[in-house]
């Protein structure tokens, strides 16, 4: 397993695509730190286009958003990065040497979601500081202050970087699963920017299903990181953060296994 883990590790970091998703990944998300505390600062009521009321929003719950933004709105990279890292493999077709050095296919697959875990810790790391470093001006001169001596959102920067972390994992293993690459990222982008969004908004206007919304991947995310963006402006609802944890990890499991059982389990030539 170590001698797997050391050629997972290699195979993500000699390629130049895991640290230029990093840096966009860290301009993005200062950036979106930068617009989204100022709006909050200023008119919070601008950021649901005037839709539904807003909550009286604090300091500290202007802070929380802020610093979770990347759990909200940039988890789509570790996504990404972590789906590559198995869909590269039957791209560039060295699943067959992999495989021959390790035909544990089980061990290949359990090594890529351990260093997919890393990575995303990585990850959660840079979005979590490229968010605080892009709204604490405004939240210093503008707001109530940066609240980082809380320890309430000193949790939520922590557990911000556990769910992405997880994000990378459910990554590896849709990757897993949908092996063409193009497909892979064509439905990692299509979900999480048009699909969840829509159903997020659409499960809570159905009253029957109005609860279903909190067991999506990205609400689930969100409950974990302990506040959202769509939280905090009453837009929607989120569990409490252990079953965020459960859910999340449920469908990384969910996803792992299907990649494991239908996928691996074929030849590869």
């Amino acid at each position: 397993m170590i001698t797997a883990l050391r050629a997972e590790w290699r195979k993500t970091t000699t390629t130049r695509m895991w640290w230029l998703l990093a840096i966009v990944l860290l301009g993005y998300l200062a950036f979106l730190g930068a617009v989204m505390a100022f709006s909050l600062t200023t008119d919070p009521t601008a950021m649901t286009g005037g839709m539904g009321s807003v909550p009286d929003l604090d300091g500290r719950a202007v802070a929380k958003t802020i610093y979770t933004l990347a759990v909200s709105l940039g988890y789509v990279f570790p996504l990404v990065i972590g789906a590559l890292s198995m869909t590269g493999e039957f791209r560039h077709q060295t699943i067959t040497p992999t495989l021959l050095a390790e035909p544990r296919r089980g061990v290949v697959l359990g090594a890529k979601l351990v260093v997919g875990a890393v990575l995303g810790a990585l990850y959660g790391v840079i979005g979590t500081a490229g968010a605080v470093l892009g709204g604490l001006p405004f939240l210093l001169t503008k707001g109530d202050g940066a609240f980082l001596d809380d320890r309430g959102v000193l949790a939520d920067l922590l557990f911000s970087v556990v769910a992405l972390a997880i994000w990378c994992v459910i990554g590896v293993g849709l990757g897993a699963l949908l092996t063409n690459q193009v497909a892979a990222v064509v439905v990692i982008l299509a979900f999480t920017q048009f699909v969840e969004p829509i159903l997020r908004i659409g499960l809570v206007a159905f009253d029957p299903l109005e609860g279903a919304q909190k067991f999506l991947p990205g609400a689930a995310a969100e409950a974990l990181a302990g506040s959202s963006l769509y939280s905090t402006t009453g837009m929607l609802s989120l569990l409490d953060r252990g079953w965020g944890a459960v859910v999340l990890l449920g469908y990384a499991a969910l996803f792992a296994a299907l990649g494991r059982f239908l996928t691996l389990r074929r030849d590869v030539s």
